[in-house]
């Protein structure tokens, strides 16, 4: 099957050696996605609420440009500096992914590698047959 690697053009991936998004036939992983803008800066400090949606949308920016959609996410994975806060990740998980109901874990890290950084999210999608890539 063909590989595409997706990336944001952050100069960190050709240094660590990591894709945003990998896409192999009709199955796509997200790397390990943080709350930070399109200038890099974190967003929401001190909120694991607004870092889980700012996540969450950069993760659905990279499922578009690998053709997917929050739709097709079929697992999640949430990694929190503070359990205590999971009510806040949760209702941002929730209110993006109500519907769609993806498989989810959610742990605390020790840390992450900004310390402003409260949450970081990974995703699984898998594309519908009929897409062209599976027959």
């Amino acid at each position: 099957m063909e590989r595409e690697n997706f990336g944001t053009g952050s100069t960190w991936e050709p240094i660590i050696g990591y894709s945003r998004a990998v896409k192999v036939g009709p199955f796509i992983s997200v790397s390990g996605t943080t709350a930070t803008n399109a200038a890099g800066e974190i967003v929401g400090p001190d909120d694991p609420y607004a870092q889980t949606k700012q996540a969450l949308q950069n993760i659905e920016a990279a499922l578009g440009r690998a053709g997917a959609t929050l739709a097709n996410v079929v697992r999640t994975r949430i990694y929190m500096t503070n359990i205590d806060q999971w009510e806040a990740a949760g209702r941002a998980h929730g209110e993006l992914f109500g519907e769609i109901r993806p498989a989810t874990t959610m742990v605390e890290v020790s840390r992450l590698i900004n310390p402003a950084m409260l949450v970081e999210i990974e995703a699984d999608a898998i594309l519908p047959e009929g897409n062209g890539l599976n027959g």
